[in-house]
């Protein structure tokens, strides 16, 4: 079993934690971009509030966030993630980004829960304004994005999905892979209501 452990310092997991659920409200309501029936299909969900755009480096982007996946009937503790990448929101100026990440294929959760995933082409990117950048019919990886800012450019090359492990050690109180995590259904209190908010957008 997984024990909940104090939060470390530096870590605002709290905050972050709010802010991913602040956005699977906003993106799976009636008009947002996630539709209850692709929750619903996923095998795994990974929320990312607040990708910005590097300001030192031109076009590098970063964000925090968690992922769960399916446990039992049910959505598996978080695990802290983080995304990265060369071009993803590189022409939305410095607004930051909301993105989802629907995984519809079990057989891809090994390599979404390593140390670190490059995303590929496999996946399918669509903005939250109705703007689709790289739609596969085919793709088993889903990108929503949603922004405030102008919309000029949304692509996936370079972006790789990777373990956060201050975040996990904040969460968890120790160093726990993410494979491991979502192996447990055992959330930390600070983590119940984005699963609550999960679960209630789509029962599995």
């Amino acid at each position: 079993m997984i024990g909940a452990g104090t939060l470390a310092a530096g870590n605002d997991v709290t905050g972050r934690v709010n802010r991913a659920v602040a956005v699977l409200d906003s993106m799976t309501t009636d008009k947002g971009a996630v539709k209850a029936e692709q929750v619903a299909k996923a095998d795994c969900v990974a929320v990312i509030p607040g990708f910005k755009k590097g300001a030192a480096v031109v076009g590098l982007g970063y964000g925090r966030g968690f992922i769960s996946c399916r446990k039992d009937g049910a959505w598996s503790a978080p695990a802290a993630v983080t995304l990265e990448s060369g071009s993803l929101g590189v022409q939305v100026g410095g607004e930051a980004i909301d993105i989802v990440i629907l995984s519809l294929d079990q057989s891809r959760r090994a390599k979404l829960l390593s140390e670190r995933f490059a995303v590929g082409t496999d996946a399918s990117a669509a903005w939250g304004n109705g703007k689709t950048a790289h739609e596969d019919p085919n793709a088993r990886i889903l990108f929503f994005g949603h922004t405030k800012g102008i919309f000029g450019g949304f692509g996936l090359d370079g972006a790789t999905l990777s373990r956060d492990e201050s975040g996990d050690k904040a969460l968890y109180g120790k160093s726990v892979s993410n494979s491991e995590i979502v192996a447990s259904s055992d959330t930390p209190a600070v983590a119940q209501a984005l699963i609550a908010k999960l679960s209630a957008v789509a029962k599995p």
